[in-house]
């Protein structure tokens, strides 16, 4: 299971969505999963920005949500410095960690990401 929680929609992360989706869509006989929580305070106003990126990116295997409060869920202890955080899961253990300030997620970190997706695929 690969989570990504945002607080912003950028060019970088909808590529990370992308790239993501197409992992889900290679790897359904290993059930790998994902999903997108946008942490919002405008939950109604950023519903269409989901929807762009959805449309853009031709997201189909990766659901996309938004979760009202920039803070997030707080079991997942999201860091309030962290525009980006990308959990992966193995079973009910999160195995990689992945956290991008502000401006901080670009090309490298999108491939990094998307090559840790291994560790959940063992």
């Amino acid at each position: 299971m690969v989570a990504i929680f945002t607080r912003s929609i950028t060019d970088d992360l909808t590529s990370l969505v992308k790239q993501i989706d197409d992992q889900v869509a290679k790897n359904e006989d290993k059930k790998m999963a994902s999903f997108v929580i946008l942490l919002s305070n405008d939950a109604d106003g950023d519903e269409a920005k989901l929807k762009a990126l959805a449309e853009k990116a031709g997201i189909k295997h990766v659901p996309l949500t938004i979760f009202d409060g920039v803070a997030g869920p707080p079991n997942y202890k999201i860091a309030e410095d962290a525009e980006v955080t990308v959990l992966h899961w193995k079973g009910r253990k999160a195995v990689v960690n992945h956290a991008f300030a502000k401006g901080k997620l670009d090309k490298d970190g999108v491939k990094k990401v998307v090559e840790s997706t291994s560790e959940i695929l063992k």
